[in-house]
Formats: structure tokens, C-alpha cells, sequence
């Protein structure tokens, strides 16, 4: 029998120490590169979009592999990526972890529209709010002191 699955995952991880070191002008650029990592890895992508200082990704994750070693692969090959294009003069580092949070077929459009307007979102909304906010919604257990390291923001 052949293996069926829906599975759709929202991810989200930070630069590290929160530094707004992703630039507008070549966002679109690293955006793209990622969307080929999870296509190579044989996932599909939904949506992906961020801000300077992290971005958010939501894809059909087929049962192939594991969702750490995906975002593992993910962060080291777009951060090489950004170091060898010399997308930014400062050092590039994704910061440790990531969330991840899943969805069913009803909530696709609904998470598809909130990653891609990810900009007006934060125009009102700090980061740390909202993923903490995510983290209360889906009652995972945390501690604050391991989320993220929150340097610019109160």
C-alpha cells in the first residue's frame, strides 16, 4: 500500500540575537532559495514571508525524513547562501530552535494569508508577543528564558 498524508506545518525561527540583518531588497531572493531546499527535500511549499529579524514558512511536510532535520537543513544551507552572496556585511547566524505548529486542511488559507502578510502584522505586533502568543494558542509548555533571545524588543 502507498502512504498518504496531509501535513502542514507552520514554522518560525529567528536571526540570531534578533538582528534585523534580512534585507527588503534581497529578501524575495532568500525566500525563493528556501522554497527550493523544501521542494528538494520533496515537501511542498505554502507560503513563506518574514521580517528582518525571522521569518515564517508553512509547507505539506510528506513522511519523509523529520521536520528537525528539514529546518536544520534549512537554516544551514540559507545561511551559507547569504554568507557566500554576500547578501549582508554582518556575520549571519540563524539562532538555535524554531516553532512549529500544525494545521488542518480547513486552516490552509487562513495560515497561507497570515505568513504572507507578515508585514502589516508587525506593524502593530511585536515578534515575542506573537509568538508567544502562538505557543499559548496551541498550549505548548515553555519557559521564557529559553524562547528566543529577545534584545531589541521589551
Amino acid at each position: 500500500m502507498s502512504t498518504f498524508s496531509q501535513i502542514y506545518i507552520h514554522i518560525v525561527f529567528a536571526v540570531r540575537h534578533r538582528e534585523a540583518l534580512i534585507n527588503q531588497s534581497w529578501e524575495a531572493e532568500l525566500f525563493k532559495y528556501i522554497t527550493g531546499i523544501v521542494q528538494k527535500k520533496g515537501h511542498k511549499m505554502i507560503a513563506i514571508n518574514g521580517m528582518p529579524d525571522h521569518i515564517h514558512i508553512f509547507l505539506n511536510m510528506k513522511p519523509i525524513g523529520n521536520l528537525s532535520d528539514l529546518v536544520r537543513e534549512i537554516k544551514k544551507s540559507s545561511s551559507a547562501f547569504i554568507k557566500e552572496n554576500k547578501l549582508t556585511n554582518s556575520p549571519f547566524y540563524w539562532q538555535g530552535g524554531f516553532g512549529a505548529f500544525s494545521y488542518g486542511q480547513s486552516q490552509i488559507s487562513a495560515v497561507a494569508n497570515y505568513v504572507q502578510n507578515q508585514k502589516q502584522i508587525h506593524e502593530q505586533r511585536f515578534f515575542k508577543n506573537e509568538f508567544i502568543d502562538m505557543l499559548n494558542k496551541y498550549k505548548v509548555d515553555f519557559n521564557e528564558k529559553y524562547l528566543f533571545d529577545f534584545i531589541t524588543e521589551t
